[in-house]
């Protein structure tokens, strides 16, 4: 049998991370703002010249039961997948997948026009097409002087 040390500071770093998570808490750090939850869907993030596209993959969850939001230049995706109920004469063997709410937020560059933003949802995967905004280009103004 092996001993380990007991690491009190560990322990609770542990604590308040499961503790975070449980609430909701964003991640630490400037990156990527991603809260806690039960699980999270994963996500590809794509660029091309005209937009930025996201898209996650969230199986078995209702369009109704996803919500897109932007606030002060953030993007969240919220949701819940709900767990099916064990029945009379089902019996579950094993269960991998991840159920409950999740929530993923990401910080929005400055060059996107986030009121154009379109979503669809389509067999399981949520698309996020977020427009680039035109640059404004220079002109020239004349001023006269008095």
């Amino acid at each position: 049998m092996q001993l380990t040390k007991w690491d009190h500071f560990r322990e609770m770093e542990d604590f308040f991370n499961q503790f975070g998570k449980s609430v909701g808490w964003p991640a630490r750090g400037d990156r990527e703002l991603m809260a806690y939850s039960d699980w999270a869907p994963r996500v590809d993030v794509i660029e091309n010249e005209k937009e930025y596209i996201i898209k996650a993959e969230i199986p078995d969850v209702k369009k109704e039961d996803v919500k897109v939001t932007v606030e002060s230049g953030n993007l969240t995706i919220k949701g819940e997948r709900k767990q099916e109920k064990e029945e009379k004469n089902k019996k579950f063997h094993r269960v991998e997948r991840h159920f409950g709410s999740f929530t993923r937020s990401f910080k929005l560059p400055d060059n996107v026009d986030d009121t154009k933003i379109d979503a669809t949802f389509k067999d399981g995967m949520l698309n996020l097409k977020i427009p680039k905004a035109e640059k404004s280009k220079p002109k020239e103004v004349e001023i006269s002087i008095k």
